[in-house]
This record gives structure tokens, C-alpha cells and sequence, in this order.
């Protein structure tokens, strides 16, 4: 009996074990997020466009920044060929995921040395066990005390 209970609590412990090593669909998610900006940071521009859907899209902050990714790639194409295509740290990130585990949409604070305070955001389709970056929209996330006078600039005539 106590042989059969050692066996019991031996193969039960080592479940748990396999259990909470197993990546959890948001640390996948998160994993993918993580390696796309390190690879910017390091100009690894195929493992940074490896990252995107076949039809992915990138939105910049600027409002005529919508683009494919073949499009993306050839915009990007001066920065990756430098030393580092530009450098972002998700500082809070959020990922919540369809019912059938298919989809994930996030959003993200992130840290830049050049632009301040970012939002991330997007959709990430999976295929198999492959999460793929299906749409990114980069933002300016703006203080409200702040709001007014950027609007008037933004709506203000050119002179």
C-alpha cells in the first residue's frame, strides 16, 4: 500500500511539474510581442517581418500610416539596415484571447528612448502552435492637459 501511494503522489507531482512548465497561450502571445521588439532593437529585420501574418498590417502614428507588410518592409528597409531600427520596451501589457483560442488582441505601454511613452496595439491570429502578428497600430498616447493645443495644431491651416 504504501509503495502504491508513493507511485500515486510521485506521478501526480510530476504532472504538476509538466503542467507549470507548459506556456500558457498569454506568455506565447507575450513571447512572440517581446521578440518582435527585441529584433527591431537589434536591425534583425527577417526575424522582425517573420513575425507578421502573410496579410499583416502596421498603422504608425502618423494618420497616413497604414500599411501592408510588404509596404512596412520597404519604408523600414533605411532603419533596419543601421545598427538598431528603433527600440521600444513593453513596460504593461494586456491579452485577451477569442473562444476559440484562434485570436488574441493586446494592448501596451511602452518605454522609448526616442519617442517617450508609447500604446501598443493589435491582433495576433494563431496557426498550429504559431502566434502571428496580424495587425500592430502604434500610438502617442497624449496627457489630456495636453489634448487642446495638439488639436489646434493638427486642425490648424497650413501657413
Amino acid at each position: 500500500m504504501v509503495f502504491r501511494t508513493s507511485r500515486l503522489y510521485f506521478f501526480a507531482s510530476l504532472l504538476f511539474a509538466v503542467l507549470g512548465f507548459a506556456q500558457t497561450p498569454g506568455a506565447g502571445v507575450a513571447q512572440v510581442l517581446d521578440d518582435w521588439h527585441q529584433a527591431a532593437a537589434v536591425s534583425d529585420e527577417a526575424r522582425y517581418f517573420g513575425h507578421f501574418a502573410r496579410n499583416g498590417i502596421f498603422m504608425g502614428t502618423d494618420a497616413t500610416e497604414h500599411w501592408t507588410v510588404n509596404a512596412f518592409r520597404v519604408w523600414a528597409k533605411p532603419a533596419f539596415d543601421g545598427k538598431r531600427a528603433w527600440k521600444f520596451k513593453a513596460r504593461d501589457r494586456h491579452v485577451d484571447f477569442s473562444a476559440d483560442g484562434k485570436t488574441a488582441w493586446f494592448d501596451e505601454l511602452l518605454d522609448s528612448g526616442t519617442m517617450g511613452t508609447c500604446r501598443g496595439s493589435g491582433v495576433l491570429t494563431r496557426s498550429g502552435k504559431t502566434w502571428k502578428i496580424a495587425q500592430y497600430n502604434l500610438s502617442l498616447p497624449v496627457p489630456n492637459s495636453l489634448l487642446g493645443g495638439i488639436v489646434k495644431q493638427i486642425v490648424a491651416p497650413p501657413k
